[in-house]
């Protein structure tokens, strides 16, 4: 970029919102105050200034960087900074600005762990959490635009969001996107090697990134913050090298590690078989943070108790999902148990209840049963561990997973449900803010839309059977805000069904029997006897 001049109303403007941001990295502890003048003169670079405001600068300063950001990636998209401007590119432009005004690693794995020994593990992911937000890693600007209401259900209230803090590709991006070549470098976005990662239109920009390194069970680990916070410190926890997600025993061994060192988060790992598993299985991965979930206020249904393991409650709590619940005070008990129970998950079948463990596909054995498990400790220290039953078979009838969302509900939700979603936090597709907005619209006796709504290219298009279910059922109102209300339990329900689809044992006597077989075939015993 050739040397601008700092003496047009545009350029004096970019270059106060430069001082202005520098404060505020300031302000915020971003940079020392050593580093104001080293960082300043990196941004005067990158815009093709030789010269810094020259006036004085009295604004108070806000609160976070966005609107220092905005004009000068307005700017820069003006100047040929980037190639367009999208939001693409304005974050590739946002991570390298703010890369700009950050520590370097090893330096806030210092602060972190200063903190740690000063004040506590709760002060330094406090401090680490905060680093992230200032630095616009965490774009709460974005997750502040978050639908999110709670549904009351028959398993108490589920957490309902529509999430759009991840920015949508333009269909240009996307085209560009698929004539690139498979990544080499990083090999996927939890990879250590993302760390001040310029990015590309494929892969995000990560000069902002910082991660802390912690052992997990004797082995290396990193813990960063989620960019997109689905929910309070989310957090993820990812393997030091590109190592395909494995559950194992040293998995469970691994969560409970954490626990030990994060007893204010809770860990868990998402399923490690297609269809009932995250959408990144090639890097083994946890995610945890500090938020109490729907599924830990389960109230249990039926407890047991097992003679090797006598030191380990047992139960099935009410849940749409099948979730087996152990809690100890000894960890390697728990542990021993809750490994005893996943290895003979994996090979249990009963065909009663629809599960078989395997498969013949091509001549090879195919396995389907696996478990998401999830561990934290109580208010009293107490080890809890959540193991929920997951089968991936799909059939004829349900080709996309039996203990899948089966297709009706696809207009809501199609995609896996994971871990998050297993706890009872939904997270829904951006597209439905607008769609169900044009659906209280058409509750609320919008004809022309209705009829519009009806042609096989109308984005409404999806949601036609279920819209025609809602007038059927009167469900119209002349108030829009009745219908958002109305709209919003009926997505509650459908999200609560999809939940009981994923769940191998049926809300019924007979599933709920069953899942009471799979544990008295282990040798469990009621502990009502």
């Amino acid at each position: 970029m050739n040397a601008a001049t700092s003496g047009t109303p545009e350029s004096k403007r970019v270059l106060h919102a430069i001082e202005m941001l520098v404060r505020f990295a300031l302000h915020k502890g971003l940079i020392q105050a050593d580093d104001a003048d080293y960082s300043r003169n990196l941004l005067l670079e990158d815009f093709g200034f030789s010269e810094p405001y020259g006036d004085e600068v009295n604004d108070p300063i806000p609160d976070g960087p966005q609107t220092m950001l905005d004009i000068m990636i307005d700017y820069g998209a003006a100047h040929g900074m980037i190639p367009e401007n999208t939001d693409t590119y304005r974050d590739l432009l946002d991570a390298k600005i703010m890369g700009r005004l950050m520590a370097r690693p090893s330096e806030v794995t210092a602060q972190f762990r200063a903190v740690q020994q000063e004040q506590g593990i709760i002060a330094a992911t406090r401090q680490f959490y905060n680093l992230c937000i200032d630095s616009n890693y965490i774009r709460m600007d974005r997750v502040a635009k978050n639908e999110y209401w709670r549904h009351t259900s028959a398993y108490g209230d589920i957490e309902i969001t529509i999430n759009l803090s991840k920015p949508e590709k333009s269909p240009k991006e996307i085209a560009m996107a698929k004539l690139l070549p498979p990544p080499v470098y990083p090999k996927c976005q939890l990879c250590r090697e993302n760390v001040g990662y310029a990015g590309r239109v494929n892969h995000p920009a990560r000069q902002n990134l910082r991660i802390i390194p912690l052992e997990l069970n004797g082995e290396p680990w990193f813990f960063q913050y989620s960019p997109y916070v689905y929910y309070n410190e989310h957090c993820i926890v990812f393997h030091h090298d590109h190592v395909p997600m494995k559950l194992t025993k040293a998995t469970l061994a691994r969560l409970l590690s954490f626990v030990d060192a994060y007893p204010h988060y809770f860990l868990g790992s998402n399923a490690d078989l297609p269809i009932v598993g995250g959408s990144i299985l090639t890097h083994d991965h946890f995610q945890g943070g500090r938020h109490t979930f729907p599924i830990q206020k389960a109230p249990k249904v039926a407890g047991f108790t097992h003679g090797d393991y006598p030191g380990v409650s047992v139960a099935i709590v009410k849940w749409p999902m099948s979730v087996i619940r152990l809690s100890s005070k000894e960890r390697e008990s728990l542990l021993e148990c809750a490994n005893s129970i996943y290895e003979a998950w994996k090979i249990y079948s009963d065909p009663s209840a629809d599960i078989e463990a395997f498969s013949q596909v091509d001549g090879e054995r195919v396995r389907h049963n696996t478990v998401t498990p999830i561990a934290r400790r109580n208010d009293e220290g107490i080890y809890e561990m959540d193991l929920v039953l997951r089968n991936n078979r799909t059939n004829e009838q349900y080709p996309e997973g039996i203990f899948h969302p089966h297709r009706e509900m696809f207009h809501i939700k199609k995609e896996n449900i994971g871990l998050i979603e297993v706890m009872g936090l939904a997270i829904l597709p951006g597209r439905l803010k607008e769609e169900l907005d044009l659906i209280a619209d058409i509750l609320a006796g919008n004809e022309e839309l209705y009829a519009d709504s009806k042609a096989t290219d109308h984005p409404l298009a999806i949601h036609g059977d279920w819209i025609e279910e809602l007038r059927g059922r009167g469900a119209a109102s002349p108030d829009k805000a009745e219908a958002i209300e109305l709209i919003r339990r009926e997505v509650g329900h459908k999200f609560t069904t999809i939940l009981e689809h994923a769940g191998v044992y049926k809300q019924t006597a007979e599933g709920q029997q069953a899942f009471q077989r799979f544990l008295s075939h282990m040798g469990y015993v009621s502990d009502s006897k």
